[in-house]
């Protein structure tokens, strides 16, 4: 199984998810579907209205920077990370 690590900003917005996950997806699209079927509107949070991840957004997979068809190993590890900008 994967390992999905998500920011500390996401699970407030969803009550029960936590910050590590482990689940059976073959890509990072995969991934991201089983997680909105647990927690409705996750998916909206990651990616763009379409089919990207917004720009605001980065997922990992074993430290490289990933896509919405990365493929995963059943030992992988997926980091979503959200970006800080500032002035």
């Amino acid at each position: 199984m994967a390992e999905l690590h998500i920011p500390s900003t996401l699970p407030p917005l969803f009550p029960g998810l936590p910050r590590r996950v482990e689940l059976d997806a073959h890509t990072v699209d995969e991934a991201l579907d089983r997680l909105d079927e647990r927690w409705p509107g996750f998916r909206d949070r990651i990616c763009e209205p379409g089919h990207g991840i917004r720009q605001h957004m980065h997922v990992y997979v074993d430290r490289e920077r990933a896509g919405l068809e990365t493929a995963l190993e059943p030992r992988s590890r997926v980091d979503v990370i959200t970006a800080i900008s500032g002035g």
